[in-house]
This record gives C-alpha cells, sequence and structure tokens, in this order.
C-alpha cells in the first residue's frame, strides 16, 4: 500500500485531487478515495499500484503542487539528517561572507557549480575559502546576524519530529561558526559541519581536514541509524546540493528542498513549492500537531 500525499503552496482543491486520482487509476493503480490531512493545505490519496509510476503520472501534474509517493506504513520518521545553507536556511553561508570581503559574484558561481555537481566538492570549497585569507573574524557574527535567516517551516519541522521521539542532525558542508548556532535555534540533537582556520583574529583561509562532504554526509546517517537500530523507512534526509545525493538516496525518504536538477532527479521526493512543512504534511501530520 502506498500514499501520495498532495502538499499546496497556497491552496489546494477538490478539482486537483481529482486530477491526480484521475491519473492514477489510468495508470492502473487501485486507488482511495483522498483523504484530507489539512482541508485547502493537504491531502493524502492511498493506492495499490507501482509507486515509481505512480509518481511519475502525477509529479509536477497540478501547478504549485508538491506531490511525495511512498509506502504508507512508517511514514512519521525516527532520524532525520539535513542539510543547512539554502535548506535549514535560506543562504549560502560562504557566499555572503565572500560579500563582505568583496567577491561574492566570483566565489557564488563556484558555489552554484559545486552545489550543481559540476565540481568536486571539496576541492571547491578548498579554493573558495583560500579567497577569504585575512578576512576579519569579526565578519563571521557581523553576517550570521545580517544575512542567516531560518529556513520557514524548519522550527515546525524539527521542533515536531524531535517531540514525537525522533533524533535531528545537521549535516553542513558549511562552518561550525554558522552551523552550531543554526542548530541551537532550531533544534536539532547535533551539528557535524567543517572548521574555519581562524589566526591573529583573521580568517586563515583554509579548513581544517577531514573536510565534512557527500561521504560524510551518507557516513552520519548510517551511524546515527545504527546507534538508533532504526529501519531505513524510518529515516529522513534533506538537502538541496550534489553533495546531499548519497544521504538523500540511503534514507528511507529522500527528499531534495527547492534543489539542483542532479538532485531532484536522484531524490524520491522533490518539494518545489511549500516550505518545510511540506514535510510534516509528506509524514501525515495535521498542522494542529506541529509543534512551532
Amino acid at each position: 500500500m502506498f500514499v501520495a500525499t498532495a502538499i499546496a503552496s497556497d491552496k489546494l482543491s477538490a478539482a486537483d485531487l481529482s486530477t491526480l486520482a484521475d491519473a492514477l487509476r489510468q495508470d492502473g493503480q487501485a486507488v482511495d478515495r483522498p483523504v484530507w490531512i489539512d482541508e485547502g493545505r493537504a491531502a493524502d490519496i492511498g493506492f495499490t499500484g507501482d509507486a515509481t509510476v505512480a509518481r511519475a503520472a502525477i509529479e509536477g501534474l497540478v501547478a504549485g503542487i508538491d506531490v511525495v509517493v511512498q509506502p504508507a506504513a512508517n511514514r512519521v520518521k525516527k532520524l532525520l539528517v539535513a542539510d543547512m545553507d539554502s535548506t535549514m536556511i535560506t543562504i549560502e553561508c560562504i557566499d555572503e561572507l565572500a560579500d563582505y570581503a568583496g567577491i561574492k559574484a566570483q566565489i557564488a558561481d563556484v558555489t552554484e557549480r559545486a552545489m550543481r555537481g559540476e565540481l568536486v566538492f571539496e576541492e571547491a570549497l578548498e579554493a573558495r575559502v583560500a579567497l577569504l585569507k585575512g578576512l576579519p573574524e569579526t565578519v563571521i557574527d557581523t553576517c550570521y546576524r545580517e544575512r542567516v535567516r531560518i529556513m520557514p517551516g524548519a522550527l515546525s519541522l524539527v521542533r515536531t519530529l524531535r517531540a514525537k521521539g525522533g533524533r535531528a542532525v545537521l549535516v553542513s558542508g558549511g562552518f561550525t561558526v554558522f552551523a552550531d548556532r543554526v542548530a541551537a535555534e532550531i533544534g536539532f540533537d547535533r551539528a557535524v559541519s567543517n572548521t574555519l582556520n581562524i589566526a591573529d583574529g583573521l580568517l586563515a583561509g583554509t579548513v581544517a581536514k577531514p573536510i565534512v562532504g557527500a561521504a560524510t554526509k551518507q557516513q552520519v546517517l548510517a551511524e546515527e541509524q545504527q546507534q538508533l537500530g532504526l529501519i531505513d523507512a524510518l529515516t529522513l534526509a534533506i538537502g538541496d546540493g550534489a553533495n546531499d545525493i548519497p544521504m538523500i538516496q540511503q534514507a528511507g525518504l529522500g527528499v531534495a528542498y527547492h534543489a539542483k536538477p542532479k538532485t531532484a532527479a536522484a531524490a524520491m521526493a522533490c518539494v518545489n513549492h511549500g516550505d518545510l512543512t511540506a514535510v510534516l504534511y509528506a509524514m501525515g501530520i495535521p498542522s494542529r500537531d506541529w509543534v512551532a
């Protein structure tokens, strides 16, 4: 048994649900009557058949509607591993640091290419950090205060999952000077990220080894899952860049959040329109049960 969860960024109508259900039937699925999670915002359509075929038939079918197709069992996850930049916060921290150095355009181009999977992440990170050499350490606090904004829905997602007995881990290819604060502000249990080397109050232009990249993210997911004794189906990973692909593919539910094309293609589910509360709807949790 599978469930297709339709999630609106604005308004979900009965006609939208009918369109999705009809498309599933036309592809040979045995479809149940839609059930509202939150009327006008999100609903489940249960079905039996082929989940891969179903996803291809209805994902992107209705404008402004995200659809998550998954097994009906074990929807409420017990482990979340999430990326930070452009996922749990609205910015790429290294790009914003570069702005204070007057080289944002130069660094942002490399960031974009790395996130699209066109560059080796670790090499691209070292090259970008080298360009920040000599930037005053005090800029970090200024950047956090002026630029870092929590992604809409992040607080509700993490705090609701934890209230239901889950564990949440932030794993970032960014830097501890941002990730540790973001994790504390949102409510993560743990944060794993890279350390910027600083000397005499200035950025040294280097990052401590080993670098947290795609392999580390996947490893953290595997280790946390093993420690908690969870089956794959109870794990959730969310990210937007190419370095998130291994953990997204390994998780029971891997979500590409407003992601780069390569990441979206690799994920089990994509959130392209809504905010992070879409993941709560994907778990079948109505807004009255969210912790904000």
